[in-house]
């Protein structure tokens, strides 16, 4: 008999009614702080500046930062939406959680049944974050060694975690070896994040620089590489945070499975493929200096996209809450979302 996992406790969203705090990741794992925002716009800004970062806790935190506005001026929401909508273009997760605030909207909800909404999407996230830990795990072999890339875990959800959740619910049924995590350039997600959490749970972790994934994967074995997703279109193309396709690429290579771990609303079916998925570019400064410090010449330019996307030829698994989706096509995610 397996252990079920526990709720992490860690909260990086809390909802305290006249404002929403986050706990500001940037400073992790140095420094535990937290950020109290009073309206939609500080939580746009959060957002931007990757104060609360990972689709799911964004689209949350947007959704509580649409109840601030309309608590303040019941004229404010079409400024608040759009102003929220715009803090990061990638995640589906952000525009189909105001959506659905949207909607109640224009039926005549007022701020009280707006608040409603927002828990509950911060609630039903964490709810599929441990069905789709449970699916995920079902996946994996015993003694499985795993690699996971960026930060998937109760920090960039509503709790629990996606792609970190399966690998939380796995240890608890103990079929985890190893896991190695990856550190996430440009933002270190992987290394200042992901290694907190898995550290704190004694989960066996090593980090890796992004570049030592297919040496490690030529050189040991890797059963499964999971991530999360940021969008995912409708034939399965993913896209998630920059340096997943590589890894795809090399998973293939070197024979270890791929797996996306996501709830059904980073789906967006009005997205035919990944061609059509917006990706998110953003300042030089973050490749050519470090926490203020400059590491590359001065007026060195960059490119810096912040996401790219995984074709789904090279994934073997879509894990929702919904069920799973095996070796993804148009048709096989049609068929499990409709």
């Amino acid at each position: 008999m397996t252990s079920a996992p526990e709720i992490n406790a860690v909260q990086p969203i809390a909802w305290l009614g006249d404002r929403l705090r986050l706990l500001d990741q940037r400073l992790l794992p140095l420094q535990e702080s937290y950020i109290d925002c009073r309206n939609a716009a500080e939580v746009a800004e959060a957002i931007h500046g990757m104060a609360v970062r990972g689709a799911p806790a964004i689209g949350i935190a947007a959704a509580y930062g649409l109840v601030l506005a309309v608590r303040q001026d019941r004229n404010a929401f079409e400024e608040a939406e759009r102003v929220l909508a715009a803090s990061r273009p990638t995640a589906v997760n952000l525009r189909w959680a105001l959506a659905r605030l949207r909607g109640l909207w224009q039926r005549g909800a007022d701020a009280a049944a707006l608040e409603v909404e927002a828990r509950r999407i911060h609630e039903e996230d964490l709810a599929q974050n441990l069905l789709m830990g449970e699916l995920g795990a079902a996946l994996l072999p015993q003694h499985a060694r795993v690699i996971t890339h960026c930060n998937t875990g109760a920090l960039a959800t509503g709790g629990h975690g996606t792609a970190l959740g399966v690998i939380r619910t796995a240890y608890a049924q103990g079929k985890i070896a190893q896991v190695y995590n990856t550190e996430t350039r440009p933002w270190l997600q992987g290394a200042r994040l992901t290694a907190w959490e898995l550290m704190r749970e004694g989960i066996p972790t090593k980090l890796i620089a992004d570049g030592a994934a297919a040496h490690l994967m030529r050189i040991e074995r890797i059963d499964w590489v999971i991530v999360g997703a940021d969008r995912i279109a409708a034939n399965g193309d993913t896209a998630n945070k920059i340096g997943t396709y590589m890894l795809a690429v090399a998973a293939r290579r070197h024979g270890a499975k791929f797996m996306v771990v996501a709830p059904s609303g980073t789906f967006d079916l009005d997205c035919a493929d990944g061609e059509s998925i917006p990706i998110e570019e953003r300042s030089a400064e973050e490749l050519t200096e470090f926490r203020g410090q400059q590491i590359a010449p001065s007026g060195m330019q960059a490119f810096n996209p912040v996401f790219d996307v995984t074709p789904a030829e090279l994934i073997d698994a879509i894990v929702c809450e919904r069920g799973v989706i095996e070796h993804p096509t148009a048709g096989r995610v049609t068929a499990l979302l409709r």
